[in-house]
């Protein structure tokens, strides 16, 4: 069984489009699936849209937030609600093809977990878009081991064991093939279609790079230190200290062997000041991010809130 998983925010015009073209793609495959629309806080028709398409097709679910959540809590939804042993994922915008959902699901046949769409043509303005994509996928690539050209793709497939492995937080759908090769994922990647956007506004924007690049450093530390946080934290801390004592031991020599005075030396209080200061920061940051986890973990909440859902049997 085949499930797509849409995330939806504000995309009245598109939506009729793209359930047209995924229903003649998807009824020449043979298969058994199910298409779910996660409507992702909506102000436009887009509710209207979905309901009305959900009520002519059983094949069609709906999940509605009561606000907007982003797209990593529409994704993670999406895949909570998903029966699929294999799980595509696409935008709702048009710009990804519903016909290369066939070439996704031959390399998942082949024994792929993941299969990344790759877009390789892509139909977005440059310097707001495609530049600042291209820095993130290099910055990615080299942090986490994982060499895709393109991590932003909306359009991947999933094995269901891969895609429900997580609990998704923050930004993070973005990063899941880097998070699932730490368990032995097997990855791929495929050159995929892009059309230009033709109904409604980008969500995203250059602003986005800072959010990406905050969290490529915790994909880094979930990675590689999530079970041994003292070697990070232990090793930046046996660092500074061994520096602390190198200054100390050479202004105790200045001080004792050369009479000279060590208390007149701001550029050194304000060097350490600015050092403790950064370490103090990215350290809270990091256990902030774990509390969070914890958080939910424990109470087994989710990071968002169902307002309706359609054709769902536990609706």
């Amino acid at each position: 069984m085949i499930s797509i998983v849409i995330p939806a925010y504000n995309e009245e015009e598109s939506l009729p489009v793209l359930y047209k073209k995924l229903k003649e793609v998807l009824d020449t495959l043979e298969k058994n699936y199910e298409i779910i629309f996660i409507d992702d806080g909506s102000t436009d028709r887009t509710p209207e849209i979905l309901e009305k398409i959900a009520s002519e097709d059983k094949k069609v679910k709906v999940v509605r937030f009561r606000r907007n959540y982003g797209q990593t809590a529409a994704m993670y939804a999406g895949f909570e609600h998903s029966k699929g042993d294999v799980i595509i994922t696409m935008d709702a915008d048009l710009q990804n093809d519903p016909e290369d959902i066939p070439l996704l699901l031959r390399k998942i046949e082949e024994g792929f977990d993941i299969v990344s769409g790759w877009r390789k043509d892509r139909k977005d303005p440059f310097l707001s878009r495609k530049l600042p994509s291209k820095i993130a996928n290099w910055i990615i690539s080299k942090v986490t081991g994982v060499y895709l050209h393109d991590y932003g793709c909306t359009l991947k497939a999933y094995r269901k064991e891969v895609a429900k492995h997580y609990r998704l937080y923050g930004d993070m759908h973005r990063f899941l093939p880097a998070l699932a090769k730490r368990f032995g994922a097997r990855i791929t990647e495929v050159p995929v279609k892009h059309h230009p956007r033709i109904y409604g506004k980008s969500k995203y924007g250059i602003g986005r790079t800072i959010r990406v690049i905050l969290d490529i450093f915790l994909v880094k530390f979930l990675n590689e230190y999530i079970t041994r946080p003292l070697y990070v934290f232990g090793g930046v801390g046996f660092g500074l200290l061994s520096v602390g004592v190198l200054l100390g031991v050479y202004l105790s020599f200045l001080k004792v062997f050369m009479g000279e005075s060590i208390g007149n030396r701001p550029l050194l209080l304000l060097s350490v000041l600015l050092i403790l200061s950064g370490i103090q920061l990215i350290s809270t940051g990091v256990v902030a991010e774990l509390i969070v986890r914890t958080y939910y973990e424990s109470r087994n909440e989710k990071p968002y809130i169902i307002e309706r859902k359609i054709n769902l049997e536990d609706e």
